[in-house]
């Protein structure tokens, strides 16, 4: 069942990796609300989890949003070819947006790694700052792929290549620090705070890379806008105080964990060595003989 589960996310991972072929990334960024709201109704069926009023709210709100964002989106896409890429990857307000994005990385990482200043937002603007680059390496290798299958080979450019290694890289290292933010902070502050980062730099990088916005009124970029809006507050009034897992508390070993016992009870374990606890058992049992 594990491994279905490992193989369904493969394969729904693969289709949001076609669709940045397709549509603009702008436009495909956002719906990543929809698994949020997918994960709350799974998780009532399967798991039994209670139905709260914030879930019901969320869920409305979040549907609204994505209604209202896909319809006021921009729709065009252009063909993403190898030399299109190249024209992108060295126009000015890239080269711009680059240099910007490198000098807050490295500042943040400072910050993260030298001074130790664990706090969950400089976390999630490291992976928002990969992301921009994810998606726009994402969409590049994906066109290109996309244009190859067509019958317009594209993948005998270096371009192609270099975009694939981008992709690679930017996505191991979100990997890594999505784990460390998930074991310094609770899942539900990690997801709704990921959503909003990570659909942010998705519309940023299709600004700023693809254009996509050139020659959208201002109404739709609004309403746009705004859907967007409506689906951040969705996602994170369903992920708002959800039910923790409780934890074992380490110090205590359960007695049902052991073999040939039946019962429940927990003892706490002094921090000492097996043989040293074991030769004080034995001798309170040998002054309880004496006694006796």
């Amino acid at each position: 069942m594990w491994w279905c589960g490992v193989a369904l996310m493969g394969v729904g991972e693969l289709g949001n990796f076609a669709a940045y072929g397709f549509a603009p990334a702008s436009l495909i960024a956002p719906l990543g609300c929809v698994s949020v709201i997918a994960s709350a109704v799974i998780s009532v069926v399967f798991l039994k989890e209670r139905v709260r009023a914030s879930d019901i709210v969320g869920g409305t709100l979040a549907i609204t949003g994505t209604y209202v964002l896909v319809t006021f989106a921009p729709h065009t896409s252009t063909h993403i070819t190898a030399h299109l890429v190249q024209y992108y990857a060295v126009s000015w307000h890239f080269l711009l947006y680059l240099f910007l994005e490198i000098v807050v990385f490295c500042i943040l990482l400072y910050v993260y790694k030298r001074r130790n200043v664990k706090h969950i937002i400089i976390v999630m603007l490291l992976v928002a700052l990969l992301a921009s680059q994810t998606v726009i390496s994402v969409k590049a290798v994906s066109g290109m792929i996309t244009e190859s299958i067509k019958g317009q080979l594209q993948l005998i450019y270096p371009i192609f290549y270099v975009m694939l290694v981008v992709m690679i890289a930017t996505c191991a290292f979100q990997i890594k620090f999505l784990n460390q933010a998930m074991k310094m902070f609770d899942a539900t502050e990690v997801v709704p705070i990921n959503f909003v980062f990570f659909t942010a730099s998705a519309i940023v990088a299709g600004i700023v890379f693809y254009q996509e916005f050139e020659g959208l009124a201002l109404l739709n970029i609004f309403m746009f806008l705004f859907g967007c809006l409506l689906s951040f507050l969705g996602v994170f009034l369903i992920a708002r105080n959800r039910p923790k897992i409780k934890q074992q508390d380490p110090n205590f070993l359960a007695m049902d964990k052991i073999p040939r016992r039946g019962h429940t009870d927990k003892v706490q374990p002094e921090a000492t060595t097996y043989g040293s606890l074991a030769a004080k058992l034995m001798c309170n049992r040998a002054g309880q003989s004496d006694d006796s």
